[in-house]
């Protein structure tokens, strides 16, 4: 175990130290498939797009556990760049660590090791079910990194109850008109501002959580005497349930369309992903959840957890029906929270997920019955 551990550690360094954003992972898939051929694993890459598929065993059942690879591009330190500030560079490693620690045992059945691309933009999953890589795959397990606020290091959740996202891209189309004459046009800026006041004002069930906001704004130039008549945007749009999504993007779509009559301007909304909430599975839930007890105690076993942030690892699910899924939520006291510039967690959380899926794999493929 202290060489699997050192493997991991290594390999997580050098993940987090080259992240790659969406579709463009081509170095790491590149040394995620060096390794997995290495470790003897059947290899599939593919023509089209980023991504790596590894394999070991054969036969009945077929078990796969899913890392997603890409980074975010944010700001850091005043800089725009790649940034695994989600924890993917510690999945990838985590799933890495699961093949060293099984490669060497006797399998009854066979172990898929998913390498998805493109999360960030929620469409990595759904391009691994058109490729059919989970096409025969009995069950399915994935793992995140979960924040201090839900569950703290050495404890783990052996679910997480995701809620559905959408990122929409919108843009206002109009007239520039000069500083001084703001009766000939309608001002793109103003526009945007009554477009959040609209979306704040939505009212939906207050039981299921939800929001909507406004995420991006761009609008004019260097010259402060023109008024600018267009203007891009983006929306960040979350719901615990799929049914509040489609009502709050309704009215949303409703709210721009009674805008853009109101300030005689073109508002256009486009979707650019759409991530589904979660399809919850028992019998995966039941197999990680004896899995967490056995390696953290069970008094470290949590419950469900719920956020209404999104991941398109839900969409083998719903793509799928057939598949048993589930997400393993790892406790690692990640702060001061995912996606900002500089997240940490505690390391050691890595081989708690190791031991956890590799646990949950062997349990799952029939090993000590």
């Amino acid at each position: 175990m202290v060489e699997v551990s050192e493997k991991v550690y290594h390999d997580f360094k050098h993940l987090h130290a080259n992240p790659e954003v969406s579709w463009k992972e081509e170095k790491t898939t590149q040394y995620i498939a060096s390794i997995l051929k290495e470790n003897g694993c059947r290899v599939q890459t593919f023509a089209d797009c980023t991504g790596v598929i590894g394999e070991i065993g054969e036969g009945k059942p077929v078990v796969a556990v899913r890392a997603d690879i890409d980074a975010l591009w944010q700001e850091v330190d005043g800089e725009f760049r790649a940034n695994h500030s989600c924890g993917h560079d510690a999945h990838m490693a985590m799933v890495l660590g699961v093949l060293y620690s099984l490669k060497n045992q006797t399998l009854k059945g066979t172990v898929r090791f998913i390498f998805q691309p493109a999360e960030e933009k929620g469409t990595g999953a759904l391009k691994m079910v058109e490729k059919g890589v989970v096409d025969d795959v009995d069950y399915l397990f994935g793992a995140h990194l979960r924040p201090i606020q839900e569950i703290p290091h050495g404890t783990a959740s052996p679910v997480i109850l995701h809620g559905a996202a959408r990122f929409i891209k919108g843009r206002i189309t109009g007239e520039d008109s000069h500083g001084a004459r703001p009766h000939l046009t309608a001002n793109a800026i103003e526009v945007g501002a009554d477009l959040v006041k609209l979306i704040h004002g939505i009212h939906l069930d207050p039981m299921v959580p939800h929001s909507a906001k406004m995420t991006a704004f761009q609008a004019g130039g260097e010259s402060s005497n023109i008024i600018p008549g267009s203007a891009t945007f983006s929306l960040d749009i979350r719901s615990q349930t799929n049914e509040i999504m489609e009502a709050l993007v309704k009215k949303i779509e409703a709210g721009a369309e009674m805008l853009a009559q109101y300030h005689g301007v073109k508002i256009e909304l486009e979707t650019r992903a759409n991530v589904a909430a979660a399809v919850p599975n028992q019998e995966a839930q039941a197999k990680l959840a004896k899995a967490i007890e056995a390696v953290l105690g069970k008094e470290n076993l949590k419950a469900p957890l719920i956020t209404t942030g999104g991941d398109d690892f839900h969409f083998y699910t719903i793509k799928r029906p057939h598949l048993k899924a589930t997400m393993l939520g790892l406790g690692c006291d990640l702060q001061p929270g995912l996606h900002h510039p500089n997240m940490t967690f505690n390391h050691g959380a890595l081989m708690h997920g190791v031991q956890i899926l590799t646990k949950a794999i062997v349990e799952t493929l029939g090993e000590g019955r």
